[in-house]
């Protein structure tokens, strides 16, 4: 795939964390990266010049939502998850295992692949392995992942050991099934909070990692320092030519401790979930704007904070949008918040560029809590 490479372009003496460039058919993309997710071929409330002024580079859209709605037929019609959506930058879409998994009740899993009930009218689906390659084929997404069984956090060795054997064995039958080459299929490395079992589960997976590597099954309930403890043990193994992919992931502290770790990409819901609750994110950090303090607060959302919001508008004036139900104050709300994330990157970039990204840490700690108020 000559359309597809990743380069590494520097590394901070201080930490070991790098900077990178992940070239794709739509464009070239710089890593650290925070992706913002389109579940259903959008980010909730924002349109792409919305999203592209955030700074964002690369976004992420959902197979299982996808295929049940619209219909993967349909988005290939169109020509495309790219076209369909107006969204001219690289997009990867996630295979659609977590979602399985979050079904819990509603879904079956076997070697053969996965049964389930639609959250939507509950009418029964499978999906296996070649046909969630098929759908992402007709999605047309630059990167696709392989189908994996996500297991729960406190779930028994013995379980984890399962869902790790099964993901492989589905990767296997991805990869057989992948045909497309203008679409890099990354592999996933399962293994929950289980040392043996990610080390083993990373092994065997790395003869299928060609262009990229994805780390599932963390920041799934588990305490913050035993993600980081997995993201540890695996990263002795991680291949310096390959994109390392953790999923999932969008809290300003996780991706700072990701990166630290040899992380280059994230995705996560967060930034748009709680916007749409209300709730901004900050360099002090959660910050609930619906709150009757910011009644007549008629400051920005952050002081020093260049996305539109912050250059437009007031805390006051957004409170008053959230607390009226105005579909506005969640937009200006999530187009902060994604800002905040993706400034964060850049803040992270200037670090390992200049050798202190460990000193930038310590700096974030001195301000940052999770919640302020």
């Amino acid at each position: 795939m000559q359309n597809f490479s990743f380069k590494t372009i520097k590394v901070c003496a201080q930490s070991g964390a790098r900077i990178g460039e992940l070239s794709t058919p739509h464009g070239v993309v710089q890593t650290p990266v925070f992706m913002p997710v389109g579940t259903r071929a959008t980010v909730k409330s924002l349109a792409p010049r919305d999203i592209k002024e955030t700074g964002a580079q690369i976004i992420l859209s959902n197979t299982y939502h996808l295929y049940l709605r619209p219909g993967h037929k349909i988005i290939e019609a169109a020509g495309g998850l790219h076209k369909f959506m107006a969204w001219d930058a690289p997009i990867l879409t996630d295979s659609g295992g977590f979602q399985v998994f979050s079904l819990s009740k509603l879904r079956k899993i076997t070697d053969k692949g996965a049964k389930f009930s639609s959250h939507i009218d509950g009418s029964l689906h499978k999906l296996t392995p070649e046909y969630v390659i098929e759908i992402q084929n007709a999605l047309g997404a630059d990167i696709i992942m392989a189908f994996d069984e996500c297991t729960s956090y406190g779930v028994d060795y013995q379980t984890a050991k399962d869902a790790y054997k099964r993901t492989l064995n589905w990767l296997k039958r991805c990869d057989n099934a992948h045909q497309n080459p203008a679409q890099a299929l990354f592999p996933i490395v399962q293994g929950n909070m289980y040392e043996d079992l990610r080390k083993a589960s990373i092994l065997e997976t790395l003869p299928y990692a060609e262009y990229g590597l994805a780390i599932g099954g963390l920041s799934v309930g588990e305490p913050s320092e035993i993600m980081c403890k997995m993201l540890d043990v695996l990263r002795p193994y991680y291949p310096e030519h390959l994109p390392r992919y953790l999923m999932g992931v969008g809290s300003a502290d996780y991706i700072l401790e990701g990166v630290i770790r040899g992380i280059d990409m994230f995705d996560c819901v967060l930034p748009t979930r709680i916007a749409r609750n209300g709730t901004a994110m900050t360099a002090q950090g959660a910050l609930t704007i619906r709150n009757s303090q910011f009644k007549e607060d008629f400051s920005p959302i952050e002081e020093g904070c260049d996305c539109y919001s912050c250059q437009n508008f007031s805390r006051a004036y957004i409170r008053h949008l959230v607390n009226v139900n105005e579909i506005l104050g969640g937009k200006l709300l999530s187009i902060h918040n994604i800002r905040y994330l993706i400034r964060l990157t850049e803040r992270i970039k200037d670090a390992i560029y200049n050798d202190r990204l460990l000193d930038f840490r310590k700096e974030f700690y001195q301000n940052y809590k999770k919640s302020v108020n």
